[in-house]
């Protein structure tokens, strides 16, 4: 689940929009307005949603395949599919031994696989009985490694795909494990134990399972006399897993070693999508770089076990939106930042985002990041600018000679894309280039026109219709955080 709006007293971070924006493109030119881009890593989708996409809602599926996700992040929550009271002979890795509770969660799963998603299932929740350290007040404790292994090895053999249940493929270690209120200790050295024993289950019922970890709380929190709870910075407990130290030319702290195939962050940012942390060891949008550094270092020091080229995700993101939330950042607004969060993680080395919130939840309740506003039924919900932006995301940099732009078509596929280009809010559209995207729908050029700050662009293709309009003018809302002002 998402930080609280506690994180709302941090400073905001300077906007470095442009710098950022001003990046080389690769696309060729291939003849007058025509260009075409080269192989790219991916740019994958995906929604969590505890209130809507953690049942077997159809609907809620169908909007989230609709939205352009090809994932959805479900939450197992181990202690209520374990049994409270392990019964006599109970085998936690044998998913078919008595005492395991299924049902619920085959539901689910089965209604994700029917929309045509992916699941990447994330295992949270401790049995009373798999305590390693047990919860401190409203600090969660942690499990036995070992219990934890056994477990997930039930679970992926469970959806192993040879029992008439879907195949499940991407399993993910907890959630947000630098915060206590998640993971008492909050210790790299407790999470790195439970990080190998799901890797040896979740890869030996496959090897070609992919296990995510990290999945990391941005903000660091002190504990202090009035809280309780603390967070260790992302970017110290990444350098503890992974044995990493500080500084330009890390080298070896320890010579522990962690398995797994993707590495994940929350990147929640104040001051908009290219900001940076207040604090060094913090991880915002804009420091997204400095944690693929850490674990480029990690993999280069031999830290890191998978059989694969080790990926990195964003499992959990969004803004908040005016309306609902009177705070936060405005309808079109929140939907440039959509666009541009895209572009920069995907910039920084993500290969798959995740979005939180289907729609806006109703009432006094904190969550309006939804991709469409709060309805009383899913069949009449209505869609944000924000949705258009996450399922086609389209940007637009003015440069001295040339505009920027970048995006990936819906369908995540080879597609001929057009810009158009029009002077003002309401001139006339004309088209001033086509890109071929590539195998993964990623369309990059630097269009050779001339065009002011008054200018807007846009982009349409075919199975992803028409982007969002894209102003070549910079907004500056610096006070502005993902979850409002207040």
């Amino acid at each position: 689940m998402r930080p609280s709006s506690r994180y709302a007293l941090l400073a905001v971070a300077t906007v470095t929009v442009v710098a950022v924006a001003a990046s080389t493109s690769s696309a060729a030119r291939t003849g007058h307005g025509t260009y075409t881009t080269p192989s790219t890593r991916p740019l994958r989708t995906a929604l969590v949603d505890p209130f809507d996409l953690n049942r077997p809602d159809a609907p809620a599926f169908a909007l989230t395949r609709s939205a352009g996700a090809q994932y959805v992040r479900l939450t197992v929550v181990w202690s209520l599919v374990a049994p409270a009271d392990p019964p006599a002979g109970f085998d936690a890795s044998d998913p078919a031994s008595p005492g395991y509770s299924w049902r619920a969660l085959d539901a689910t799963v089965a209604a994700a696989e029917a929309a045509g998603l992916s699941p990447i299932l994330d295992i949270v929740g401790t049995p009373v009985w798999a305590y390693a350290n047990h919860p401190d007040g409203v600090n969660a404790g942690s499990p036995e490694p070992a219990a934890l292994g056994a477990f997930a090895q039930a679970l992926a053999g469970h959806y192993d795909g040879e029992n008439g249940l879907p195949l499940v493929r991407v399993f993910e270690v907890w959630n947000e494990p630098n915060l206590s209120l998640n993971l008492w200790p909050a210790a790299a050295s407790v999470y790195r134990a439970m990080v190998n024993a799901v890797a040896a289950s979740v890869h030996a019922v496959d090897p070609s399972n992919l296990v995510v970890i990290g999945g990391l709380d941005p903000f660091s929190h002190r504990k202090t006399k009035k809280r309780s709870w603390y967070s260790v910075a992302p970017l110290a407990f990444m350098r503890s897993l992974l044995c990493v130290s500080k500084g330009a030319h890390p080298s070896s702290t320890c010579q522990q070693r962690v398995d797994f195939d993707v590495w994940s962050h929350h990147p929640y940012t104040y001051g908009g999508p290219f900001a940076h942390a207040r604090l060094p060891d913090n991880v915002e949008l804009g420091d997204l770089p400095k944690m693929r550094s850490v674990l480029r270092a990690g993999v280069r020091l031999d830290h890191v076990v998978s059989a694969n080229p080790v990926q990195f995700w964003v499992t959990e993101f969004s803004w908040d939106s005016s309306p609902p939330r009177r705070s936060a950042a405005p309808l079109a607004l929140a939907a440039r930042w959509t666009a541009e969060s895209l572009y920069q993680s995907w910039h920084s080395g993500v290969s798959l985002l995740t979005w939180f919130g289907l729609e806006d939840q109703a009432g006094s309740s904190p969550y309006k990041s939804g991709l469409y506003f709060h309805s009383g039924s899913l069949d009449d919900v209505r869609p944000k600018p924000v949705l258009t932006a996450f399922r086609f995301p389209f940007v637009a940099y003015l440069h001295r000679t040339a505009v920027s732009v970048w995006g990936r078509d819906a369908t995540s596929d080879e597609e001929r894309v057009t810009v158009q280009l029009r002077h003002g809010k309401k001139g006339r559209w004309r088209t001033v280039g086509t890109i071929a995207a590539n195998s993964n729908g990623i369309f990059e050029a630097a269009l050779k026109l001339k065009a002011t700050k008054k200018d807007w662009l846009r982009a349409k293709a075919a199975g992803s219709g028409t982007s969002l309009a894209f102003s070549l003018t910079v907004p500056h809302h610096p006070h502005i955080g993902p979850w409002g002002s207040n």
